[in-house]
């Protein structure tokens, strides 16, 4: 009786070993070290095939769901000065995007630009400062510029940001 009664305890904590280290191990998955979810979250899947060719011609064509509408019509509107270069488009091409743009925009809300900074960088949004402010100074210089997204973002092409597909470059 004794022995079973053993076999019974020992059964007993290999269950709840197991049970915690799933439970730990499944709660990683779905959170980094911020304790926000990730996944599908940071995948974009809009597309319209004349935003991904004028934009991507000169950098990736950052998905419109990262800055809110009004920073992306304050763009379409300014762009023979677009960052210190003339990405002038057609009225057709324009006429195109920017609806494309504002349709998929982020909320306000969760991609305002941060106090002080501009409205038209995705890299000065308060959401990006924050889901960004791990990464040391060092490799921000490594990769030359915040704006430079395929440098950690394996997959970014693709409009796909999750975590799972980050390779910070040594």
């Amino acid at each position: 009786m004794l022995k079973k009664t053993r076999v019974s305890s020992l059964m007993m904590g290999v269950l709840l070993i197991t049970s915690t280290t799933v439970f730990w191990v499944s709660k990683q998955v779905v959170a980094d070290d911020d304790g926000e979810k990730h996944g599908s979250e940071h995948v974009y899947s809009a597309t319209l095939p004349v935003w991904k060719t004028e934009c991507g011609e000169c950098h990736i064509a950052y998905p419109p769901q990262l800055l809110p509408a009004a920073s992306w019509q304050k763009m379409m509107g300014s762009l023979d000065n677009h960052f210190g270069t003339d990405a002038s488009l057609d009225a057709d091409a324009i006429a195109e995007i920017l609806p494309f743009l504002e349709k998929n925009a982020g909320s306000e809300r969760k991609y305002a630009a941060a106090p002080s900074k501009s409205a038209m960088r995705i890299t000065e949004t308060r959401w990006f400062i924050k889901e960004h402010d791990e990464v040391s100074a060092s490799t921000w210089k490594r990769i030359d510029s915040p704006a430079n997204c395929a440098a950690c973002h394996t997959t970014a092409e693709q409009g796909n940001y999750d975590e799972d597909f980050i390779k910070i470059p040594r």
